[in-house]
Formats: structure tokens, sequence, C-alpha cells
């Protein structure tokens, strides 16, 4: 059988992200694509807006595989940038806009790139960065003013000048430069192509139940993968979603947010859940909700129960991954949330998943191993960096880095970070199995543990904690017994530190690296 090519181009049949904008304009073009702050945009507005960023980058010189910075708050003019980057072929590179000049300075040599995205909030760290980086050569500003070197977004957006010429960007063309968070060390950038993010927004359909009449909230910052990456089931589906302002949280105005948009599927990392269940009014609230997602951090069992207390209609779904495999690998679905309390789920059907020891070999279920991944949502590699790339892709599988334990019915538990095991006296301690213990204390609201190096025993645990409202003070001597009922003394944490709060990144995970400064001498 033979076929007659069609007239359209080839570039019209990509399935990607910049495609399904397109696509959704011309079929369904006044259906509102985002709504920030009472402000509805179009799918329509959305690729033609998306579109004229993508003309007046190329004007100045911007075009395939050049790499763009994003340094702003969430708005839907960073969506509106990271399209517009995307149809030119460039690449777009979000940035954590809670880091220093020298570590954007960083991302920028690093990465390369010619132009940053930012707001009048990050204008001053981004004109700093941009004076201190010849390559940097247009700084465009959201909400802000043309002048003093930079130009306003709206001013960028109405200049007149020729259009980009219409590219066909293969799928595994690279999208996205996704910078770890650095909690470990410097930071690397994860290479994300097109297909990377098209296979995450299967996952995440599947997993968050997502349907055409879905109202996502969005509360994740931009600039992390669990924000974009839980943005992509609705550039597939042309669903709407309502981005919500960042800032401080706040449980009253989230639920406020919520009930007001009647929106059906939310994200929060689980300290988010914890203060949501304990907002007072959060029975009495007339919500849409019917799935909930959590991950980037471990629950407690006392998060679970109150999540499925306070809200006993909704399926509440639990993701794990990481920004190497856009983000997720295992999903813990609603029907097994209380049933396995304490694992992420299983494997995703769309990836292959193995624990394995040191040298590559699976290990029985029950033992602890590394988890190691292959798949349609796995990384190009790291930016500039081919011995980090070899050293994750080794073996011919991608490294996490996460030890876990896989039980009978293949469900994962996470048990520690391969760099956060502590080793004492011969024995491996896993940080996380004494944490689990800690938040089931009444007397704990979140805690972590750190290893501290010890004369006799190489190294011996820390605690680090944060008291519940109302919790005067917490001995180890306290604590002990409480200990005894499910830890090997061996694990005991040889030392406790009581403070406010833990110290947090952007995506709600706790920044161990300060905790081994504060804590680890």
């Amino acid at each position: 059988m033979t076929f007659q090519p069609l007239d359209e181009p080839i570039r019209s049949r990509r399935n990607h992200w910049v495609n399904q904008i397109a696509t959704h304009a011309a079929m369904r073009p006044d259906h509102v694509a985002f709504r920030f702050k009472g402000v509805d945009t179009t799918w329509k507005q959305l690729h033609e807006r998306s579109e004229k960023f993508a003309d007046a980058l190329s004007r100045r010189g911007v075009g395939f595989g050049d790499r763009v910075l994003i340094l702003a708050l969430n708005y839907t003019e960073y969506i509106e940038a990271v399209m517009g980057i995307n149809a030119l072929g460039a690449i777009a590179v979000p940035v954590n806009f809670r880091l220093t000049p020298p570590e954007v300075a960083y991302i920028v040599a690093d990465s390369g790139a010619k132009a940053v995205v930012t707001d009048s909030v990050l204008r001053p760290l981004a004109v700093g960065v941009a004076a201190q980086a010849p390559q940097l050569e247009t700084v465009v500003v959201i909400n802000g003013q043309t002048g003093d070197g930079v130009i306003g977004y709206d001013d960028f957006l109405a200049e007149e000048g020729e259009p980009h010429a219409p590219l066909d960007i293969p799928e595994d063309s690279p999208c996205l430069i996704m910078y770890t968070s650095g909690t470990t060390g410097t930071p690397k950038g994860a290479v994300l192509t097109f297909a990377n993010m098209n296979a995450q927004g299967l996952t995440c359909i599947r997993a968050t139940e997502v349907t055409a009449d879905t109202i996502g909230f969005c509360t994740s910052p931009l600039f992390h993968i669990a924000g974009l990456g839980s943005l992509t089931p609705f550039f597939i589906l042309g669903c709407k979603t309502v981005l919500h302002p960042l800032g401080a949280f706040d449980a009253t105005e989230f639920l406020d947010a919520v009930e007001a948009e009647q929106a059906t599927s939310a994200f929060c990392v689980p300290a988010q859940w914890q203060l949501i269940c304990e907002e007072p009014t959060v029975k009495q609230r007339k919500l849409a909700l019917r799935v909930l997602s959590w991950g980037a951090a471990p629950a407690s069992d006392s998060v679970l129960r109150a999540m499925a207390d306070c809200f006993p209609d909704a399926v509440n779904v639990a993701v794990f991954g990481q920004t190497e495999m856009s983000p997720i690998t295992c999903v813990l679905e609603g029907k097994d949330a209380l049933r396995k309390i304490g694992s992420v789920g299983l494997p995703i059907p769309t990836i292959q998943a193995r624990v394995v020891d040191d040298e590559m070999n699976d290990v029985a279920p029950g033992e602890v191993g590394e988890i190691v991944y292959r798949g349609p949502t796995l990384m190009q590699g790291y930016w500039n960096k081919p011995e980090a790339t070899a050293e994750a892709f080794h073996g011919g599988w991608f490294h996490s880095g996460d030890l876990v334990r896989q039980d009978e019915e293949g469900f994962i538990y996470v048990v520690d970070r391969k760099k956060d095991m502590i080793i004492s006296g011969g024995e491996n301690i896993y940080c996380a199995e004494i944490e689990n213990v800690l938040f089931a204390h009444p007397k704990i609201r979140e805690a972590a543990v750190v290893g501290r190096a010890h004369e006799k025993w190489g190294e011996v645990p820390v605690a680090v904690v944060a008291l519940v409202e109302g919790a005067d003070d917490l001995t180890l001597e306290e604590l002990e017994p409480f200990l005894n009922e499910s830890l090997a003394r061996y694990k005991h944490p040889k030392h406790l530190v009581v403070v406010p709060e833990l110290p947090r990144n952007a995506s709600g995970k706790v920044v161990k690296v300060e905790l081994r400064k504060a804590y680890s001498e």
C-alpha cells in the first residue's frame, strides 16, 4: 500500500506541547487555558502571545538549540515564555528564584544562556547577573517597564518586525534544562526533551485521573519540574489550570482559592497538606476536589490519615520520582494509600525499574538496594557534564541514588538517599527509617536525621526536630522509650536538636546540607 504525502508540513504532526497548544487554539480557541489572579488566558491567546514572544526572541538572534533563562515567580507569562522559547527549538532554563547571585551566575555560565526572562520582583538579581555575563544580551521583565538595559514583557510582545520562520522540531529535541536543587553540591542541568514531557503527561493523566473537565490547581513553582511537569496533561487534553501566586504558603488562602475556583485536582507537598488539614474550616468548605496528590518529601502516617479524614470523597495519590525522570517514576494509587502507608507505590507502566546492589545484581524482595531506571521519561543527560552523565548511566541504567526495598507485591518503600546513609560501627543506618519513627511521636511536627563523626563508631545519627504547637520541650531521655518500640538501639539518635522549623528548599525538601553544616560536627 502506498500513500500520497500530505501538503501540510511534517511539523504539524509532531506530538509536543508547542503543537498541542496550537491544536487547542484552533479547535477550542475561547476555552480557558490558564487563570491567574482572576485573569483568564484562552488557548488562542496563549498560542498567539507565545508566537509573538518567539518572534521577538528570533529577531534578537535566539535560535534552535540556544538557551534562555527564566528567573521569575509564577505568572501566565512564564508559560508563554517557555512555549515561545520552544517554538524556536531553543531550550528554556527555569531557575530557582531563591538562589543567590553567585548560584544564578553559575547556571548562566554553565548553560551559556543568551537571554533571561525575569519579573519586577527579581529584576535586580537578573540585571546584576546579566551585568557580569556579556552573553546575556536580552533581559525581559514581566510586569516591568522598558529602560536601563531591560525591556518590559508587553513591549517585547508588541514590537514590530519579521516573524520567526516556522520550524520542524523533532520530539527528541531538548526543551528544558532543569537544574537540580543543589542540596548535595553543585547543581547539574538535566536535559529533558519534548518526548520526555509528553510521556510525563500521559503518566499524569493516568496517575491523577485527569479528564476533559478537570480543573487543575497549581501551587508548585514553575522553575521546579513538579510545576511544569504537572501542566503536561492539561496541554494534552486542553483542560483549565488555575495558577496560584507564589509566596509564604497560607492554608486558608489555598482553601479559599480552591473553593472559589471549584478546582478538582491539587498537588501539594506533605508539609502543606498538614497545614491544610489543620485549618479550622476545612471540613465546612464546599470543595470540588476529587484528586489530592503529593510528593517531593515523605508524608507521615498522621498526615495521610488527616487527609483521608478531611477529604473523604477524594482520591489520595502519592507520586515519586526525580528531575532526571521528568519526574514521576512511581505512583501510589488512592485505593492503596492507607493499605500501603509508607510506600511510594508501584513503578509506572511506561518505565523499567530494578532494585540492585552495587554490582548491578537484582536484590531479593525486602532487601535494600538502589532503584535504577530506563524509559521514555529519562533525561538525555547532564548539560556540559559528560563524566557525571556517564556515572549516572553506569551499566546502561539511570542510577537514581535512592535506596529502596520492594515488597512481595512490588510496592516500593524509600529507605534513604544513597549519599544520606550513615555507617555506624559497620552497620548501615538509613536516615529515612529513623525519621519515619520520629514523625509518629506526638510532640514532633517534623524531623530530619543527619550523621555526625564519632571516634569509636565512625558516625552516629543526630535528630533535628521541630515540635508541634504547644509542646514545651523534648529531650533525648524522654524520646528513648518511644524509640525502643520501633528501632534497634544502634539506630537511635545519639544527639537531639530542637529547632523552630527545618530548612526547606522551594520544592518542600529538607535541605540537609544546611543541617550537616550546622550539626554534623
